[in-house]
């Protein structure tokens, strides 16, 4: 179950570090050429970027901590951080009425579900 736990971070990891680095420094402009990404029209450039910043935050907590031993018990909260941004796009999308682009978040909330879990209950760092 622990490397079910690490792999699940992983990808996480690796998703929410390249969606949140893409919010942070791509311009407005270019992310509302991606055709998934028109929820930006409803948020502040301020809103895209500190959402940026979460996801590359709960990135870093997902893996640095345990890596390097030092608070590791923050995994299981960054995976509830992650978990509440995802939230967050489902009702976006949900009020957008952008059924097709549910999936994905709804995927990565289950993940990230299922790390907080593991992290909190049996398979914690001690």
């Amino acid at each position: 179950m622990n490397i079910a736990l690490w792999i699940a971070a992983a990808v996480l990891a690796i998703v929410f570090l390249l969606a949140g680095a893409m919010k942070i420094g791509a311009p407005r402009a270019k992310l509302l050429a991606n055709p998934r990404m028109g929820w930006v029209n409803d948020v502040s450039e301020r809103g895209v970027k500190t959402i940026g910043v979460v996801e590359v935050l709960g990135a870093i907590g997902l893996i640095l901590p345990p890596l390097f031993g030092i608070a590791p018990f923050l995994v299981g909260w960054a995976a509830i951080g992650l978990a509440i941004v995802m939230a967050g796009a489902i009702a976006i999308h949900v009020r957008r009425e952008e059924t097709k682009d549910i999936v994905m978040p709804v995927v990565l909330l289950l993940l990230a579900a299922f790390v907080a879990w593991g992290r909190f209950g049996d398979y914690a760092f001690v």
